[in-house]
């Protein structure tokens, strides 16, 4: 009994330690400007995705994609001031999309379909931040 308790106290002890370094280790694009971290999304996942899935490092580059991804949304889904503008809902619908696209098919370039429309709701995030909104 006593090395049944010991054991399982231990192992969460190391889960706790482990889950800990890792969120510690994660280094971030993003400031917490909203602004800022809106277009530095946009750069990078434009990059994303105009690639053709030739080149050596797709699939790094798709997965820190999608961790960018995940960042994003986790960073300004809850935040009450940005979550209700209009660039947000827009940059959120384009990300549900590219994410989906990844779920779905896995590390493949974008069709050409979707490319044309993510590249669009990007335009229109732009727009509607530059006039403040």
């Amino acid at each position: 009994m006593f090395f049944r308790s010991f054991f399982s106290r231990l192992f969460a002890l190391i889960l706790v330690a482990a889950i800990a370094l890792t969120g510690c280790s994660s280094a971030s694009l993003l400031s917490g400007n909203y602004r800022e971290d809106t277009l530095t999304a946009i750069e990078n996942l434009s990059t994303l995705i105009d690639l053709s899935g030739k080149e050596e490092n797709f699939s790094d580059t798709v997965a820190s994609g999608r961790s960018l991804m995940n960042d994003y949304v986790a960073r300004y889904r809850r935040d009450s001031r940005v979550s209700g503008l209009r660039s947000f809902t827009t940059m959120q619908t384009a990300l549900n999309n590219l994410a989906g696209f990844y779920g779905t098919y896995g590390i493949r370039p974008l069709t050409s379909k979707l490319n044309k429309r993510l590249k669009q709701e990007f335009k229109e995030v732009e727009f509607t931040l530059k006039r403040g909104f």
